[in-house]
Order: structure tokens, then C-alpha cells, then sequence
């Protein structure tokens, strides 16, 4: 199976992605914490792809992830989670299965934006109270 064929379904996922999927983080610092650190962690295809054998949309997904490399340790340390790997894969599910991570080590554009909208309002000035009384 050729690396070109991963690069096209996995581009088509990104093209069609769901809003929707912001719902499953929102609010979930759990969740984010997997997000931000799956951002900072090499994500790479297997060398040798299996054989891509239906064309359905699960199916292919199923196949992208099949083929993804990436260590575990790596990712549990990196989110500071103080759990197993084997509770932190099965946090992950939610994430992959409704395509928030990329099996690229990316993560979906609203989810993406989301985030950012959060750590800009973190950072944003709150007006000072006025401590001069009026009339």
C-alpha cells in the first residue's frame, strides 16, 4: 500500500470534518490535556502499510490508525495524567473515534480553534474596577 493513498484518505478526513466534535472537549481538561500533549508528540505512518480492503468511511479511518505509530510512555508523560497507558488508550477512544485526533499527530481545525479561543481568554485583561465613586 502506498504512503500517497494514506496522505489522500487521511487528507479527506480533514476536509470533511464536524464541528461537532468540539462538544466531546469542550470543557474537559482531561481530554484537552490528551489533545495538547498528542500536538507535541512524533506521530508518524508505519513503514510497511497494511492493505487498505473496503472503502467505507470507518473503515478507512480504522486503516489510517491501524498504520500509526507513536509511544504511549511518550504521550502519558506528556500529558501529566496520572494514570496506566492502558486507562490513558482507552481516554484516547472518544478522541480518535470521533476525529479529533489525526493520525498525524494533528488534531481537528475547530477543535484546534477551540483551544486557541481558550488560551487567548486566559490571557485576556480584565477591566480594573473603579475605586472612584461617583455622586
Amino acid at each position: 500500500m502506498s504512503e500517497r493513498i494514506y496522505v489522500e484518505k487521511l487528507a479527506w478526513f480533514k476536509q470533511n470534518e464536524k464541528p461537532e466534535a468540539v462538544l466531546v472537549v469542550a470543557d474537559n481538561q482531561e481530554l484537552i490535556r490528551i489533545i495538547v500533549a498528542w500536538t507535541n508528540l512524533e506521530v508518524k505512518h508505519a513503514d510497511g502499510l497494511t492493505e487498505l480492503n473496503n472503502e467505507s468511511e470507518d473503515e478507512i479511518w480504522g486503516w489510517l490508525w491501524e498504520n500509526t505509530r507513536f509511544n504511549l510512555t511518550d504521550l502519558k508523560s506528556k500529558t501529566g495524567v496520572p494514570y496506566s497507558e492502558s486507562i490513558l488508550e482507552t481516554r484516547m477512544r472518544p478522541l480518535v473515534g470521533n476525529r479529533i485526533l489525526y493520525p498525524d499527530g494533528t488534531v481537528n481545525s475547530f477543535v484546534q480553534r477551540y483551544l486557541r479561543e481558550k488560551v487567548l481568554k486566559l490571557f485576556e485583561r480584565k477591566p480594573k474596577k473603579s475605586t472612584q465613586r461617583t455622586g
